[in-house]
């Protein structure tokens, strides 16, 4: 996992980008660091669904995280 190359202009994606990190970084597997960033996305966004909570978070986990690819990305509104 590498250092982030980018600075992430949403702060719900920024949060789940460095828990995801945080929590595989500290021996979290993935799906409990999935897991538990679909729950801070949905913290972050209440009105979310769960469905769309999982899909936002594995888009930004695969951009920031696995293929370390800079610019924006697709996701929700908020600044």
């Amino acid at each position: 996992m590498g250092e982030e190359t980018s600075v992430i202009g949403r702060r719900c994606e920024r949060a789940v980008v460095t828990a995801y990190r945080d929590l595989r970084q500290l021996g979290s597997d993935d799906m409990m660091a999935f897991q538990a960033c679909t729950t801070l996305y949905r913290i972050h966004h209440p009105e979310s669904s769960l469905n769309e909570a999982r899909r936002l978070v594995a888009e930004w986990i695969d951009h920031h995280v696995v293929r370390e690819a800079g610019g924006p990305t697709e996701g929700c509104a908020c600044a």
